[in-house]
C-alpha cells in the first residue's frame, strides 16, 4: 500500500498556498517481486488535499488500490499542523487508517513536534517531525515515529519537482513465522514529476504532471526486509 507521506508535502504546496491533487500511480512491485508480491495490486489513486489557515494548516490524502474486481484496499491519513505563534515549530496531530479485503490497518494516533524551514522564494524545503505513536488495539500500542518530508523545484520556471517523505518508527510485527518481532521500521517514498504547464506554448491551466514514485521500504508492510518499488504517475493538480 502506497504511503504517500505521513502528512506528505507539507511544505511542497506552501508554494502555492493551498493545494489539492489527484494522482494515478502504476506499480511494478509484482513485476519485480512475483513471489513475494503476487496479486499486488497495480493501479493506486491518491487523492491530495492542503489547506493552511491562521492556526496552522491541514494536510489529507485517500489511497485507493485497485484489482479487476474493483477496490482491494483503501487507507487514509490526516494531519494537522497547529501554532499561535510564528514559524518554524508547530503542534502536529495526526490519524492513519483504512482496510483492504484480507485485513484492516489498526487505528493510529500521532501527536508531536514538527520544525519546518523554507526557502525565502519556496522554491526548497524540508520538516522534519517527531511524535508518539498510538496503534489501538495491538499488542505493544505505545510507540514512537520520526517523519522527514522535503521538496524542491527546479529546472527553468520549476518544470521538475523533487519531492516526498521518510518515516522510520517502531512496531511490534508478525511476518507469517509465528513469531513476533519489535522491529524498527523504515519508509520512504521519493516523487519526480516533470510540470508540463510550464512547457512553453503550453497553457498554466494545464496542471498535468507526469513522473514516478519508488517505495523504498525495510520490514514494512508485514514484509520482511528490504524492497524497492517504483511507479509510473500521473498527476492532475487544482489550485
Amino acid at each position: 500500500m502506497k504511503r504517500i507521506f505521513a502528512f506528505l508535502l507539507f511544505c511542497g504546496f506552501a508554494l502555492c498556498g493551498r493545494s489539492q491533487n489527484v494522482q494515478l500511480h502504476y506499480d511494478f512491485g509484482s513485476s519485480l517481486y512475483d513471489k513475494e508480491l503476487h496479486g499486488r495490486p497495480v493501479l493506486t489513486s491518491t487523492v491530495e488535499m492542503f489547506k493552511p489557515d491562521k492556526w496552522g494548516s491541514t494536510f489529507f490524502f485517500i489511497d485507493m488500490d485497485y484489482t479487476s474486481r474493483g477496490v482491494a484496499a483503501g487507507y487514509w491519513e490526516i494531519a494537522r499542523e497547529l501554532r499561535f505563534w510564528q514559524p518554524p515549530f508547530s503542534i502536529h496531530v495526526e490519524y492513519n487508517g483504512g482496510a483492504s479485503n484480507s485485513f484492516s490497518y489498526n487505528n493510529a494516533y500521532l501527536g508531536g513536534l514538527t520544525y519546518t524551514w523554507n526557502s525565502p522564494d519556496f522554491s526548497r524545503g524540508i520538516t522534519f517531525t517527531a511524535m508518539y505513536k498510538y496503534i489501538q488495539k495491538h499488542k505493544s500500542p505505545n510507540n514512537f515515529q520520526l517523519t522527514s518530508t522535503w521538496y524542491l523545484h527546479f529546472a527553468k520556471d520549476g518544470l521538475c519537482t523533487f519531492s516526498g517523505f521518510a518515516d522510520w518508527w517502531r512496531e511490534q510485527t508478525f511476518y507469517g513465522d509465528g513469531a513476533e518481532h519489535r522491529n524498527f521500521i523504515f519508509l520512504t517514498e521519493p516523487q519526480i514529476w516533470v510540470n508540463l504547464n510550464k512547457l512553453k506554448r503550453v497553457s498554466d491551466q494545464f496542471k498535468l504532471s507526469v513522473g514516478s514514485e519508488v517505495e523504498i521500504s525495510q520490514n514494512f508492510g508485514g514484509r520482511k526486509g528490504f524492497y524497492v518499488i517504483p511507479t509510473l504517475a500521473l498527476k492532475w493538480s487544482f489550485d
